[in-house]
């Protein structure tokens, strides 16, 4: 999780560093699905029960949301590059072990630290906000969160031609070689972040996280073996209950938390999450389900009898659709606003299960029905980060934003898990063989439209903004208003004060309305790291305003005037030279 946030680069990033990063992500996002092409396969080549086999893919969802928060501190404290690097690196050491393996628990252990990359992610995202200008930052956010999906989907058809062609292990060693490409090309154009959080790792949070989870997702992958009403499954439901809770009230006592449950309190991002998870779990129900009908013999009176292959590039076009969303989200959001953009990518998708549990006779049919959910969770998922930026202090983003990720993964492992439960326990039992049967496939879309219904009625609830990507314009909350506030007293002499019209050793630039206008009087108030105020002053006639920093480092400069929206603007100051940074403050915004 990020505590030194920024919406000013703090070093050059080159046109390659973006694209670099995008790919990095992708490869990881193929760990997801894999081994998706081979699925109806793995209880024979592991020789074990299908509820068992689905804890290969499980495993690999469950640990990338274990990774997410701890790869995101782990990036704050010691270098966010150099955890990304950490993260491949992992990924490989995973695959390789995959890769020389027939037996079912040194897959899942391979498969596990293949997932425990999907940490890269929020480091992509955390570098770019790092890096970037704020005018490319919107859509770079975007292209990074999009990957999670345009990696799952492109792995699909490229994996069914390696397992049809070649021995399945051959997947591993392409993985392999994936996480090698990007390991090399990141350290050749990425840069590394100079920024850097104060702490320690909270190890304890990442145990009892990785714990509760664990409890919870394996008695639904196993509940049905054992007995829903079973003491075991019950008893294991409770443990995590009880496991997540006590993790909670301690993640609120640390200073330095692994997840920073205090972002939660704040309507915005408490149905931002719920509805990430939402979206999670829509997103990673078609990747199971349409592969398996389309791969099943057409003897069964309802499978497609296409070859993995054919079956991959029917899938395809979900990885693709989102790839090319999120230019389009970027146009879409910076009209109507984030929250419209989700509520649209939910809209799209909802059409898309609904339509696709009567488009499932044909493969061109699933290609449909591909495109439409495709595009959807494109639109879905590059809402999601400026919903979070839109609705927190910037100094606050990182930590907003990696808890953000970490609901997503849960949606994804529960998507996996029940699904995979559903299909387990709907399949019929054909020479020894289990097959999924049209009552298990139609009870997965059902289950995936029952949750894009409930993200709906999430997204609804959100309030309405009048600024539309939420990343060049951060609003105050109630805490920067209360700062704000403070600043009146500091103007008395509380805190140091910069002169409008000089330039300290400092920030000075001019405050100006949202049509240019330079703004008198307003009031611009330094936050450091720590959420202390470290000076304030007043606009001058023509706009301009002057502060000195005490020390360099990651700043937050919360500017306020009558008649104008507040404004929580991040910098850092590296202490050699005064930073210029105009303040463009919002016009007033429109109640919830």
């Amino acid at each position: 999780m990020s505590h030194t946030t920024t919406d000013e680069p703090v070093r050059k990033a080159s046109g390659a560093t973006v694209p670099v990063l995008a790919f990095a992500g992708i490869a990881v996002a193929v760990m997801q699905t894999l081994l998706v092409p081979v699925i109806k396969d793995l209880p024979q080549l592991l020789d074990t029960t299908p509820s068992n086999a689905t804890w290969v893919m499980t495993s690999t969802l469950l640990s990338g949301a274990v990774a997410t928060p701890i790869m995101g501190r782990l990036g704050d404290l010691f270098g966010k590059r150099r955890m990304l690097i950490v993260s491949l690196s992992v990924m490989v050491v995973g695959a390789l072990i995959s890769a020389f393996s027939d037996a079912l628990i040194p897959v899942i252990v391979g498969r596990t630290l293949q997932g425990f990359a999907m940490g890269a992610i929020p480091l992509g995202i955390g570098l770019m906000r790092d890096m970037l200008p704020r005018e490319r930052l919107g859509s770079a956010m975007a292209l990074m969160s999009s990957s999670i999906g345009v990696g799952g989907g492109l792995a699909l058809p490229a994996a069914a031609l390696v397992a049809q062609h070649t021995d399945w292990h051959a997947l591993f060693y392409g993985a392999a070689g994936l996480g090698v490409l990007a390991i090399v090309l990141t350290l050749l154009v990425v840069p590394e972040s100079p920024l850097r959080a104060k702490g320690s790792f909270d190890f304890p949070g990442a145990l009892g996280l990785a714990a509760g989870l664990v409890l919870f997702l394996l008695p639904i992958t196993k509940g049905s073996d054992w007995g829903w009403a079973s003491g075991t499954t019950l008893g294991l439901f409770a443990a995590a209950a009880v496991v997540l809770l006590l993790w909670g009230l301690m993640e609120l006592r640390v200073a330095a938390p692994l997840v920073d449950l205090r972002t939660t309190v704040r309507r915005e991002v408490l149905l931002t999450n719920l509805a990430s998870i939402m979206v999670g779990v829509s997103f990673y129900v078609i990747s199971l389900v349409l592969p398996q009908l389309l791969q099943l013999p057409s003897e069964t009176g309802y499978g497609l009898g296409q070859s993995m292959v054919v079956a991959g590039l029917c899938v395809a076009p979900l990885g693709l659709t989102m790839m090319f969303t999120a230019p389009v989200y970027a146009r879409l959001s910076a009209r109507y606003g984030p929250r419209t953009t989700l509520i649209m990518g939910l809209l799209i998708i909802g059409i898309g299960y609904a339509g696709g549990l009567g488009l499932m006779s044909a493969a061109w049919q699933t290609v449909v029905t591909s495109v439409l959910i495709g595009a959807g969770i494109g639109l879905a998922y590059s809402s999601l980060p400026a919903l979070i930026i839109g609705a927190v202090p910037a100094s606050e983003t990182g930590a907003a934003n990696g808890l953000n990720t970490l609901m997503r993964s849960i949606g994804t492992s529960v998507s996996s898990a029940v699904i995979g439960m559903v299909l387990a326990n709907t399949a019929n039992d054909v020479g020894g063989v289990a097959l999924p049967t049209m009552q298990g496939f139609r009870v997965s879309f059902l289950i995936a439209t029952g949750a894009v219904v409930i993200g709906l009625a999430l997204a609804f609830f959100l309030p309405r903004r009048t600024t539309g990507a939420g990343v060049t314009q951060l609003r105050a909350s109630s805490e920067e208003e209360a700062n704000l506030a403070r600043a009146e007293q500091a103007l008395t002499g509380q805190a140091p004060l910069g002169v409008a019209g000089e330039r300290p050793h400092g920030f000075h630039g001019r405050v100006l309305a949202a049509d240019g206008a330079p703004v008198a009087r307003a009031k611009v108030t330094l936050i450091d790291r720590h959420g202390r105020q470290a000076g304030a002053t007043l606009s001058g006639g023509d706009g301009g305003y002057a502060l000195a920093v005490p020390a360099r480092g990651a700043y937050v400069l919360a500017a306020r005037a009558a008649g104008h929206g507040p404004l929580a603007h991040a910098a850092v100051h590296d202490g050699d030279r005064p930073v210029d940074l105009d303040l463009s403050l919002p016009g007033e915004t429109v109640p919830a």
